[in-house]
């Protein structure tokens, strides 16, 4: 693992601990917000800049091991797996507790906010002349 790998792996773990806690936190004490943003429910919103992130540090905290691009690729889906459980798993730990939710919706947003990622970093992956 280089050092650039491990850096984004320390960004990663940041994020994800960032991300648990925005979505097991008590906010009850925030003040209000606007309730939508063009139109889209503000927590939606929310949760689509809240995953946008995922699939790009996953992916690049061991993009020093694919040589091939069919690697890079297969490296990137299983980044955006991983993220779709992690959604999944929060949406369901949500439902479990007394203080949260758990809504299809707000996974349909997380999951918007993986795929635009994962087609990010496959464009990436196709340009890159590191790749064979």
């Amino acid at each position: 693992m280089s050092k650039r790998d491990r850096i984004f792996l320390f960004l990663f773990l940041v994020y994800l601990g960032i991300v648990i806690w925005c979505c097991f936190g008590h906010f009850d004490s925030l003040p209000n917000v606007q309730r939508r943003i063009f139109g889209i429910p503000t927590d939606k919103v929310v949760h689509f800049i809240m995953f946008l992130p995922f699939v790009f540090l996953a992916y690049m905290s061991f993009a020093s091991l694919p040589r091939r691009r069919s690697q890079a690729i297969l490296l990137a889906l299983a980044a955006l797996a991983a993220g779709a459980l992690m959604a999944v798993a929060t949406e369901v730990g949500q439902s479990l507790t007394t203080y949260r939710s758990g809504d299809a919706w707000d996974f349909l947003a997380d999951a918007s906010g993986l795929g635009i990622a994962f087609i990010f970093v496959i464009i990436v992956i196709l340009a890159s002349k590191r790749l064979s």
